[in-house]
């Protein structure tokens, strides 16, 4: 039977702190590229966020970020962008400071960054430290998210089914790898900790293998995690929200061969992403609550996206992994899975900026007296 249920709430609601945001028109700081090997995959995500920003609410500030870390002002920034995107931005110059107050030019940051130095709590730190409203995850969550063997460590702590792993840090003994995971049957997946888009992930059949796989994954993070493959289907859930985050219907990607690697996703485009994914009404209901308390495990807050393994043969439920800021491309998962749940592209981006201003709010709130 496949499910056919809606999401958990309306993600068209609206909540009172969205008078939060600037009377006239809010100007969104659309951050991307990144020194990150998902450098060329953000600048896609970016391009989308600036497309869907509805112009009678919103002006777009396009800032990137290049490759060695370098922040370009708007007209440089749209620059790197197609001529159709480009023509929509505001090249009004902007400031971006780590000191309260001094940041000028925009009202809130949409940082469309993916992998280090953006997606892992670092950008998220300098932005709390200006006291500047951003979306999604903070500083704790990012970090979190980024990091796949802490990830798990999280999940296993709040009871989640995941899967076991063995992390291998550069600078060890490459001929400890065969030894570490000599109790899991082979074969194996090597992923770097800190990295998405499935950049460095090798799959293994053997020793030899496996060295060749920790070898590029040091290439690309300092920690490598190994774990076992596992005969399934991969099965993805949207999150939104703060405290009371809401699911999208799930999706699925259908791969004929091999795994969802780099170039399936990017490159060939041959994976089918099958949205909703044609589950079982109880199946669906517990992969949503898993994605949830994943989420809350990691401690997220805007978006995610979580990914998950169901397994063939028992239907059992792996939790993968939480994506804090997922690929935001129209034909991305995370935006298409809000799509078949109701929430138009440009809804759900509008949706993330008043979720940015109540979570800034809320950390405003805080006190930093201690009289």
């Amino acid at each position: 039977m496949r499910a056919r249920r809606r999401a958990v709430a309306d993600p068209r609601a609206r909540t009172p702190e969205t008078s939060l945001m600037p009377a006239s028109k809010t100007r969104v700081a659309v951050l991307f590229g990144g020194r990150s090997s998902e450098h060329d995959v953000s600048i896609q995500s970016g391009a989308a966020v600036i497309s869907a920003l509805d112009a009678s609410r919103f002006d777009a500030v396009p800032v990137a970020i290049d490759r060695r870390g370098r922040w370009l002002n708007p007209g440089r920034s749209a620059a790197l962008l197609p001529a159709d995107v480009a023509v929509k931005c505001c090249l009004d110059p902007v400031t971006v400071s780590h000191e309260p107050g001094k940041s000028a030019g925009f009202d809130v940051a949409f940082p469309a960054l993916h992998g280090p130095h953006g997606e892992d709590g670092r950008l998220q730190g300098l932005l709390d430290l200006g006291e500047v409203p951003y979306v999604g995850s903070g500083v704790l969550g990012s970090a979190c998210g980024m990091d796949k063997d802490v990830m798990k460590r999280l999940f296993r702590e709040a009871g989640l089914p995941t899967l076991p792993h063995v992390t291998l840090t550069d600078g060890g003994a490459i001929g400890r790898a065969a030894e570490a995971v000599e109790h899991f049957a082979y074969p194996v997946f090597v992923k770097p900790a800190n990295l998405g888009s499935s950049v460095g992930i090798s799959k293994a059949d053997g020793p030899a293998e496996l060295e060749r796989a920790v070898r590029h994954a040091w290439q690309f993070d300092r920690k490598a995690i190994v774990e076992p493959a596992v005969e399934a289907r991969e099965i993805e859930c949207a999150v939104l929200g703060n405290d009371d985050p809401i699911t999208s219907l799930a999706g699925e990607i259908v791969v004929a061969q091999g795994f969802y690697d780099y170039e399936t996703k990017y490159v060939t485009d041959v994976a089918e992403l099958v949205v909703p994914a044609r589950l079982e009404d109880a199946q669906a209901r517990a992969i949503r609550r898993i994605a949830i308390a994943g989420f809350r495990a990691v401690e997220c807050s805007g978006l995610a996206r979580v990914d998950c393994f169901l397994e063939r043969g028992t239907g059992r439920i792996l939790l993968n992994e939480v994506n804090t800021m997922p690929g935001f491309t129209r034909i991305s998962m995370f935006p298409r899975m809000w799509m078949a749940s109701g929430l138009t592209y440009p809804d759900l981006v509008s949706r993330l900026i008043e979720l940015a201003f109540e979570r800034h709010r809320a950390t405003r709130n805080l006190r930093v007296d201690v009289a």
